[in-house]
């Protein structure tokens, strides 16, 4: 029998959500999901440049097929590197339409929201998980970590500074302190 006690100090990962910000409102957002474990299983860096593997093509084609599944949003710069991946996802509140909230609860995850940050990434994170775990018949295995990071872009400066980090990562792989080959 385990004897080891429930400690929120030691257990409970803290939110980098800003409190009381509506994730579902209008804006860009930068968001990084990595690997569980942080595993290189989507392709490799060659010369400065990404070339995406099967299960690369699958994050490629998922993430595009977000933006067809959902009109209020707008596609802006993305990289899928070795083990995470980065992009700049645009809410569009112009073309919303009669998309509002979902009338879903989900137990003990609370009410997810139509169209906001949150919601967006699960769906894109199983969707991803799903199509993977099904070539390798390994359901249930993992394909990301359990959160991701998410800066809300404040202006034109910060886009276009955004836009630059995600361009030029690949050039960075080298040096990049989760790349299992770092030459540094």
């Amino acid at each position: 029998m385990n004897n080891m006690k429930f400690n929120p100090e030691k257990h409970h990962r803290r939110s980098i959500r800003l409190k009381d910000y509506d994730y579902a409102a209008a804006g860009a957002y930068f968001v990084t999901i990595c690997t569980h474990n942080k595993r290189c299983i989507f392709g490799d860096v060659m010369v400065g440049n990404m070339i995406l593997n099967h299960f690369g093509e699958i994050v490629e084609t998922e993430w595009l097929k977000t933006f067809d599944i959902r009109k209020n949003l707008i596609p802006d710069e993305y990289i899928i590197m070795p083990n995470h991946f980065h992009a700049i996802i645009v809410i569009d509140e112009s073309c919303r339409g009669t998309l509002q909230r979902a009338p879903t609860t989900y137990g003990r995850f609370g009410k997810p929201v139509s169209n906001s940050i949150p919601t967006i990434l699960r769906l894109f994170k199983a969707s991803v998980t799903k199509r993977i775990n099904n070539i390798r018949a390994t359901p249930g295995l993992r394909v990301w970590q359990r959160n991701y990071y998410e800066h809300i872009i404040r202006d034109e400066k910060d886009l276009q500074k955004t836009r630059g980090y995600i361009v030029t990562n690949p050039l960075k792989w080298d040096l990049d302190f989760e790349n299992p080959n770092n030459i540094s």
